[in-house]
């Protein structure tokens, strides 16, 4: 079973490596700025390989929001990424956050229902 760090500022390597298997399309971005500002970020590390991450941003208050939930194709159907939604939970309580939000797809309504987000109406502009 995978070992699920808090906080473990992976590198940019890792991370687009991960996020390339995951998304299908190459990446190459650097994303200190990104981490150093986070909540919170929980990493799952199989024989210290990048193998599954969550994000929390957060407004520097209350509110905090999960991001980038992936886990490694090989690795799926493990409860990874239940681990890391929960871990990433935990800790943004503990940090103070009092509310945690997440955005999804309709197929994932189950997993995040089943780590304890209810559903609720949102809305949502495209910039770009």
């Amino acid at each position: 079973m995978p070992e699920i760090r808090i906080d473990p500022f992976p590198s940019a390597a890792e991370l687009n490596a991960l996020f390339s298997a995951v998304w299908g399309s190459p990446h190459d971005r650097d994303f200190t700025p990104i981490l150093s500002r986070s909540l919170v970020h929980t990493g799952a590390y199989q024989d210290d390989r990048l193998v599954g991450f969550v994000n929390v941003a957060w407004d520097g208050g209350i509110h905090a929001f999960i991001l980038d939930t992936s886990v490694h194709p090989d690795m799926r159907r493990q409860g990874i990424a239940t681990r890391l939604v929960r871990e990433a939970t935990r800790v943004a309580r503990d940090r103070g956050a009092e509310w945690l939000h997440v955005d999804f797809e309709p197929h994932l309504t189950g997993f995040y229902h089943a780590c304890g987000f209810t559903s609720t109406e949102a809305g949502l502009i495209k910039l770009v």
